[in-house]
């Protein structure tokens, strides 16, 4: 089933959820064995069992991957196998692959090698920026003597139009930044016709991208948007923290950086390799595979290339989370079970509009009669784990103050996860309203 002929998704079969589950961990019970529902993936998702498991086997190998003997050369496999599967998944050819200890630290380091070396009188980002995009192109453009250019936010999609982009950019534009996905709205921005109109206007203008929050929910694909430079943290993406992978284009893995004087001047690593980062995306890149070839799930051959099954994969998960989305927003579960976020009283859907197909699975949503805190504390006290976004926090303040909204309520299931306990949730939150809605009153006789 393509994505267009499933404007509301399609669930996988009772078998294959069953499958899935069991390759991942705490995903009805935390580590201490309290029974809960975790909706906080977009701050870190759940794991999967086999990378957390490689991860233990490959680093507790001691030996270093710069020497010739039988050990060394086989970690070196791992290293390169790990490295062409981030290419993969990006549909990426050629350039360098750095692995850092957080993707944040990998973005940091793309900005200033861009800002520091190539020519232009203005940088481009917009305000939907992680911190970690965001304040480098600050810094680095208050550092250069450059003027910063922020794109406004579409508060009725909770994205960026590609147009508002597009006006900021000229010919003394130095780099463009860009989110693929926003980590408050879910809204996807269209990567391609971003740096098509970018391209447009400076046809070698760098891009640099930030997917630390789309890579897990769908397919990104390099070729039909030919950037410079993209992030992603398998912590996001059902691995492991400690690790920041991003790839670099070629011209601007050659540009001046931090690196040892006698590497090739494309490479980025500092210091001794860590195997076990790509052997960790291995894994992931491994079972989204096997998704991809699943009878229920994507339905590609087994004889079909890895960026095919990874594909078909990565699409079964993504029309998995759109069921899941529509749920929360349109109920649809057992016979007079708790309406959909839509339509509960009491409850507002931040940043709501119909084109699931632009929406990763996050929901910003808000109480009328209670803020955000307390209803994370709320939902907590239900066995339910999701995340407050406020303009007290450093990570959110930005992106909030252009959508107008004060606070929310952010929540974010996985492809792992099941109608029902969307249901619960939906149950735990009309009980959460009608807690709080304000008492009738009534004049006194």
């Amino acid at each position: 089933m393509s994505a267009a002929s499933a404007p509301h998704g399609r669930l996988f079969g009772p078998a294959l959820m069953a499958a899935v589950r069991e390759r991942f961990l705490h995903v009805e019970r935390d580590h201490q064995g309290r029974e809960r529902i975790y909706f906080d993936n977009a701050g870190g998702s759940l794991r999967l069992r086999a990378a957390l498991e490689r991860l233990a086997q490959v680093d507790a190998v001691p030996d270093n991957t710069e020497r010739i003997h039988d050990t060394a050369r086989e970690l070196q496999g791992v290293q390169s196998q790990g490295a062409d599967d981030l290419r993969m998944l990006l549909n990426a050819r050629g350039g360098s692959v750095y692995a850092a200890l957080t993707a944040s630290g990998a973005m940091f380091d793309l900005v200033r090698a861009v800002a520091e070396n190539v020519p232009g009188t203005n940088m481009v980002t917009t305000v939907l920026e992680h911190p970690s995009a965001y304040d480098a192109m600050e810094r680095y453009a208050r550092q250069t003597g450059r003027e910063l250019r922020v794109a406004p936010s579409n508060p009725a999609t909770g994205g960026v139009d590609v147009e508002a982009i597009a006006r900021l950019i000229d010919a003394d534009t130095c780099v463009l930044n860009v989110i693929h996905a926003s980590n408050i709205s879910g809204a996807k921005l269209d990567l391609p016709a971003i740096v098509r109109a970018a391209r447009t206007v400076k046809p070698d203008l760098y891009i640099l991208v930030d997917a630390v929050q789309h890579a897990p929910h769908g397919l990104i694909d390099l070729q039909a948007a030919p950037v410079d430079g993209i992030t992603i943290a398998p912590y996001k993406f059902f691995g492991c923290r400690g690790s920041g992978l991003a790839w670099l284009s070629e011209r601007a893995a050659e540009l001046p950086h931090h690196k040892l004087a006698g590497k090739a001047p494309g490479f980025w690593d500092l210091g001794s390799a860590s195997p076990w980062q790509f052997a960790v995306l291995t894994e992931i890149v491994d079972y989204v595979c096997w998704l991809g070839t699943h009878p229920q799930g994507g339905a590609a051959s087994a004889a079909a290339s890895r960026r095919e099954r990874f594909a078909a994969g990565i699409g079964c998960i993504a029309l998995h989370e759109r069921a899941l989305l529509w749920r929360l927003l349109a109920g649809g579960g057992e016979a007079g079970g708790a309406p959909g976020l839509r339509a509960q009283e009491g409850v507002r859907v931040f940043l709501d509009h119909d084109d699931l197909a632009r929406r990763d699975l996050i929901i910003a949503i808000g109480f009328d009669h209670l803020d955000c805190t307390d209803a994370v504390r709320a939902y907590a006290q239900r066995g339910i784990t999701v995340y407050e976004r406020s303009t007290a926090s450093i990570y959110s303040r930005r992106m909030l103050e252009s959508f107008g909204i004060e606070g929310a309520v952010r929540v974010s299931p996985l492809h792992c996860q099941t109608p029902d306990e969307v249901d619960r949730f939906l149950r735990a939150t009309q009980d959460i309203a009608r807690a709080h809605a304000p008492r009738a009153t009534t004049a006194a006789t």
